[in-house]
């Protein structure tokens, strides 16, 4: 096994010496020979079966010696990892810093890799920690809001001879055409006037019109051959209808729910709107002991990798150049970044596990949020290498549940606020009854996007007859697609 030391170079940057014999380099070597066998041709000998002594005068050991370290790079520093105990973040960056000889490959190969890690956090003692939140309080208006929503469900359209006004339900025919061109249409199609669900401008151009009538706007189309284009959209209102509501009595009351008066219905619709702003209390409470936690705790952050989600969260909307929206989503990025450790440490501390049903929940209500079936979305995050990083976010929520049902929360007025939906107690024995309990720790990435697969050394390289070798092997090389890494001053001399 490879000797390895680690040098922490600030709190979340850590420097990797790893020195390979060559009996350790061993198989890789012999590994390369095979490699480069599969991918030159040679005259009086079969593809695969190129003897090394042809290799070599072919391709030369340097390409030889430089393809065995491609291959073993990324394994000499998983292993120098897991043996350190490090938790990367980010690509790591690679530096050959002394080769082996070229002539017999003797001699050591040394690496110095420097990649970006987890930082080591002390948790502050969050038991007893007091938090505020607003006050429940429901207004009679909400509570009629609430009512006149239930009528609207039990409402009937009537048809009127009038202007069209907002809150009609108008039935339209629309063409859509480009510099005179038919490129789409509908027909009888039914629209409630303000929702702004259908074309942008359709509400400005429905105003006052009365069945029968026509008019014009220009409007993007949303969907078809032509999406995102410009057209000019004519349309023709066929007919205009206006909700007629029930009155609200206790006859109402009997049809659209379990109770027999309105009183009693009016009663629940209170409880309701009281029961929907708790649950604001305790998304409001969970936002709140994040804050905390981040102003009592000194997270070290990983420019680098703030850096390199911000350029991607960036071209991803085409926008590397807006400075100003930059500022926001570093922001963004590095309060996520922030968080995820702070939870991290949590749900270590307070031996998170994740169940497979839990993960599968969590799974299931991603793919409804996405518009997906369940197995194609897990389908794709399995083959993605994403599974992992859904099991981070799944032990979060449980840790940052745990960390809440150990705070105090109290509203405005003083009150204690009862939370228990949104807290969670740890069960020891949970963990070990569950066979299928997931131990796999929160992908460690900054932002809340799906995290990139597991990064591999970068490596840096400038070297004649490492292209030399390139050429040699061409299909090789763009198989692996790995990263260039930098030689050392003696090597190149040598070439």
């Amino acid at each position: 096994m490879p000797t390895t030391s680690v040098e922490k170079l600030s709190p979340t940057r850590a420097k990797l010496t790893i020195s390979v014999t060559p009996e350790e380099l061993k198989p890789s070597i012999a590994h390369a020979y095979e490699h480069i066998a599969e991918q030159i041709a040679v005259p009086g000998f079969r593809k695969g079966k190129v003897p090394p002594p042809i290799i070599d005068q072919r391709v030369g050991k340097a390409a030889v010696l430089e393809h065995a370290v491609n291959e073993g790079l990324d394994g000499f520093y998983r292993a120098a990892v897991n043996e350190h105990e490090l938790r990367p973040l980010g690509r790591p960056s690679a530096d050959i810093v002394e080769w082996p000889n070229e002539k017999d490959f003797s001699g050591d190969l040394l690496l110095a890799i420097e990649v970006d890690v987890r930082p080591e956090i002390e948790l502050p003692d969050y038991q007893g920690l007091e938090l505020t939140v607003d006050s429940v309080e429901v207004g009679d208006d909400e509570v009629t809001e609430e009512l006149e929503r239930l009528r609207s469900r039990f409402g009937t359209l009537i048809t009127v001879d009038r202007p069209a006004k907002t809150g009609d339900f108008v039935t339209l025919d629309l063409v859509a055409t480009i510099d005179g061109t038919e490129v789409d249409t509908a027909s009888g199609v039914s629209y409630e006037l303000g929702s702004g669900e259908l074309l942008e401008g359709i509400d400005e151009a429905l105003d006052s019109l009365t069945a029968g009538e026509t008019t014009t706007f220009e409007s993007k189309l949303l969907g078809g051959d032509h999406q995102g284009e410009t057209a000019e959209i004519t349309v023709s209102v066929t007919a205009v209808k206006e909700r007629e509501l029930p009155e609200a009595d206790d006859d109402f009351a009997q049809i659209a729910s379990e109770f027999d008066t309105l009183d009693e219905l009016t009663a629940s619709l209170k409880e309701q709107v009281a029961k929907n702003k708790s649950f604001g209390q305790g998304s409001q409470a969970r936002d709140l002991l994040v804050d905390k936690l981040l102003e009592l705790v000194d997270v070290p952050v990983a420019d680098s990798v703030i850096e390199d989600e911000v350029h991607r969260h960036l071209e991803s909307e085409g926008r590397l150049e807006d400075d100003e929206h930059r500022a926001e989503v570093t922001e963004s990025s590095t309060k996520a970044f922030k968080t995820q450790i702070v939870l991290d440490a949590i749900a270590e501390q307070e031996k998170v596990q994740v169940s497979q049903e839990e993960l599968t929940q969590y799974l299931v209500q991603g793919a409804a949020q996405y518009g997906m079936d369940p197995n194609e979305f897990v389908q794709i995050l399995s083959q993605n290498g994403q599974i992992p990083a859904m099991v981070g976010e799944v032990a979060r929520n449980k840790a940052l549940a745990i960390a809440l049902g150990k705070v105090t929360v109290k509203d405005a007025a003083g009150n204690a606020v009862d939370l228990s939906e949104f807290t969670a107690v740890v069960d020891e024995n949970e963990a070990e009854g569950d066979e299928a309990a997931s131990e796999a720790p929160a992908e460690e990435a900054p932002a809340e996007e799906a995290p990139a697969e597991e990064a591999k050394p970068a490596k840096k390289r400038s070297s004649k007859k490492a292209a030399e070798a390139d050429e040699a092997s061409a299909e090789e090389a763009d198989a692996e697609k790995k990263p260039a890494r930098k030689r050392t001053a003696k090597q190149a001399d040598a070439e």
